[in-house]
């Protein structure tokens, strides 16, 4: 029972170190994959996935300022988690009203990047200490970096270039506001959600999203 226990104390020592230690390399290192390409790759075969990493200077501030307009208005002040916001989704939750959004760039990069899409509480707890982790180690810039390289943006579409080229015909850094706009309109459900053309729909938030830029102005990370 020691042995096991021995065993099982090392595990854990292990999985952890090993954890810091990814969070530290991709501080540095251009994220190759993500598990959710993974899956999608085991789900689908034949669909071409398209990934292209480009570096922050390389994608237009448009598009940076059209995820955080539309995902996490707050990125830039938290510390990882919108607490108002989750306060929010649990009184919604409770009043059996639709079940708001929580999640902030930080996590959902730390989703993206480390974990599974599945929906779990013990997922949700690694998605939290993944979070912290990165919040302590990276800087803002660098998550959001990841985040807008890792992101999905459409059907086997991954990152901003591959956006930017899949929807407009164009490098990520040549989006115009409008343009970054609806890449963000359709985050939420991107496989099923066009960019270009839009639907009604995706037109009506658009619209919003490109308000909310005016409103935020430019974003000091």
């Amino acid at each position: 029972m020691k042995r096991f226990f021995r065993f099982l104390l090392k595990l854990v020592l292990g999985l952890f170190l090993f954890s810091i230690f990814m969070v530290v390399v991709y501080k540095w290192v251009p994220v190759p994959f993500t598990p959710l390409m993974v899956i999608r790759y085991f789900e689908n075969p034949d669909e071409d996935i398209k990934h292209d990493w480009v570096p922050m200077e390389e994608i237009s501030d448009n598009l940076k300022l059209a995820v955080i307009a539309s995902e996490d208005q707050n990125f830039p002040s938290h510390n990882g988690f919108d607490y108002k916001a989750i306060q929010k989704a649990m009184e919604d939750n409770k009043k059996g009203k639709r079940v708001r959004g929580a999640s902030t760039i930080s996590q959902q990069t730390a989703k993206n990047v480390f974990l599974w899409p599945q929906r779990s509480w013990f997922r949700k707890g690694l998605e939290v200490y993944f979070t912290f982790w990165i919040e302590l180690l990276w800087s803002k810039e660098r998550i959001l970096e990841v985040y807008l390289n890792s992101i999905e943006m459409g059907k086997s579409v991954y990152g901003a270039e591959a956006a930017a080229q899949a929807w407009f015909k164009k490098s990520a850094e040549n989006l115009t506001a409008y343009e970054a706009a609806a890449i963000a309109a359709i985050l939420p459900n991107p496989r099923e959600y066009r960019a270009n053309p839009a639907s009604s729909y995706i037109g009506g938030r658009k619209s919003w999203i490109v308000r909310q830029m005016r409103n935020l102005g430019k974003i000091e990370l």
